[in-house]
């Protein structure tokens, strides 16, 4: 199992520096990860840095909320694309889920999928920790039914991450056609593999050197 290429190497805290992204970028070439994860204003300098080689370049859109409007998060998936992002991550519209406003949470999915289309790959933040069993169902049936590429458990900056039994739910919900992301919380080795057994085929962590070098990290995300 190739571990490294099925992680998305993160870094989205806010103070983020360029040093920082830097060493992001050069760990991400180094274990050949699937991309770096980095906020919008860090797009085109990772692309930059990563150009040349396998690695890709995920961004985040609504992050970390989901309450921008759908204009805005097209938009703003449309101008990371533009800076070189191929892969992003959009938080839906949580409130609209919980309101059972379908219809709103399809269109916020698809206006970002339609910025997408044939240039990136789209991962749907469902945010698990604040859904009940039959809204993670749902979340998950509007993003296929939007055309998304992966469901995503988590953005890590909420009241909890990853957990297996969430991955499992959301893999027999998609089927195999659609990827399953998990992230929040994953921090060493061990956790990835219960992700993976769960149904994951794409882990978003910070700790991505410590799980290839099978130790343990302390950050949340």
């Amino acid at each position: 199992m190739n571990l490294a290429g099925m992680i998305d190497h993160t870094l989205l805290k806010a103070d983020a520096t360029q040093a920082e992204i830097t060493k992001l970028t050069e760990e991400a070439k180094k274990y050949t990860f699937a991309s770096v994860c980095v906020n919008p204003t860090w797009v085109a300098y990772a692309a930059e840095q990563l150009a040349g080689t396998k690695v890709k370049v995920c961004t985040v859109i609504g992050f970390p909320l989901g309450a921008s409007t759908p204009a805005v998060k097209a938009f703003e998936a449309a101008d990371a694309i533009a800076n070189g992002a191929t892969e992003v991550d959009m938080v839906i519209n949580i409130g609209a889920l919980k309101d059972g406003n379908n219809e709103l949470v399809e269109r916020d999915i698809r206006g970002v999928v339609e910025a997408a289309k044939g240039k990136a790959l789209v991962k749907v933040i469902i945010e698990t920790s604040l859904l009940t069993d039959e809204e993670m169902v749902r979340a998950c049936e509007l993003s296929v039914k939007a055309g998304a590429d992966f469901v995503k458990t988590s953005t890590g900056f909420s009241t909890g991450g990853a957990t297996p039994e969430d991955v499992a739910l959301m893999r027999r919900t998609v089927g195999e056609g659609t990827g399953v992301k998990a992230s929040g919380g994953v921090r060493s080795r061990e956790d990835m593999l219960k992700m993976v057994e769960a149904g994951a085929t794409r882990i978003g962590a910070s700790s991505g050197v410590k799980i290839m070098e099978g130790g343990q990290s302390a950050s949340s995300y």
